[in-house]
């Protein structure tokens, strides 16, 4: 009888485990750049088995918006990687559940292209997001630059420190007034925010974090540039994130897509 009291006693443990899990959806899809370039699911699935290895998360991959709406409940935290997310996210198809998701405070993360939107799109991303990219305000520029950390002391920069990075840089971004600048790069003699935070508010609350780093899949052979992206959806999702920063752990060996080569 006592054992059966015991074995009783952990299943309501694991099931309750479970059922406080913070639940993060990744978007990506098919390739619609070069190859080793805008490696929407390759990179979603790597950032998912990053995401698994941390306490008290399930991290699951769609490709596209989900057609199975229960991909859509109990979410904690919604990640595009992708093509500009605005367009998916805010299109007619798609824009009653996505308002569902963040009247319900639903954390966001958009990475590199998946921060940009077309022009009538734009303002009200920049609400969700808090800024956004459109090549008719915006450019980009190729370069090796050191990736500096504007605020130190915030979550998302926890356990990784400053470093040389080679990417495709978005210039001249649309920040909110609200948005909380994160981190910069010097390319073209200029300073430019390649990320940022929002705290949400109103009936959209929530956390929100965009990136725009993330152009050359290589760059996830890096541990820094996988943590701050981690650290940055765990932050979102309100996962503590710990001092030393997310467990990103990989090995480059088994993913012939991680080669330094295809950043040439």
């Amino acid at each position: 009888m006592k054992l059966k009291f015991l074995l009783l006693a952990l299943l309501q443990v694991i099931y309750g485990q479970a059922e406080n899990k913070k639940n993060i959806l990744l978007i990506g899809h098919k390739l619609d750049h070069p190859f080793g370039t805008h490696m929407y699911l390759q990179g979603c699935n790597l950032l998912a088995n990053c995401l698994n290895q941390n306490p008290g998360v399930s991290a699951v991959v769609s490709n596209g918006w989900p057609s199975d709406p229960d991909l859509l409940k109990n979410l904690d935290a919604l990640v595009f990687y992708s093509s500009p997310a605005a367009d998916i996210l805010l299109s007619n198809k798609n824009k009653e559940q996505s308002q569902a998701l963040f009247e319900q405070g639903i954390g966001y993360t958009a990475i590199h292209w998946a921060t940009g939107s077309n022009l009538d799109n734009g303002p009200r991303y920049e609400q969700l997001l808090g800024g956004w990219f459109n090549f008719k305000f915006s450019g980009i520029n190729i370069d090796k630059q050191r990736l500096l950390q504007i605020d130190p002391n915030h979550p998302i920069c926890n356990g990784w420190s400053e470093y040389d990075l080679r990417d495709e840089f978005y210039l001249r971004m649309k920040l909110n007034d609200k948005a909380n600048p994160l981190l910069k790069v010097k390319t073209k003699g200029k300073e430019e925010i390649v990320a940022w935070t929002l705290e949400r508010e109103g009936i959209i609350k929530g956390r929100s974090f965009g990136i725009t780093l993330g152009h050359f899949h290589p760059n996830y052979a890096v541990e820094p540039f996988r943590k701050v992206i981690v650290n940055g959806i765990l932050w979102t999702a309100k996962v503590p994130v710990p001092k030393t920063g997310a467990k990103v752990k990989i090995d480059p060996a088994k993913d012939i897509n991680l080669s330094p080569d295809l950043k040439k």
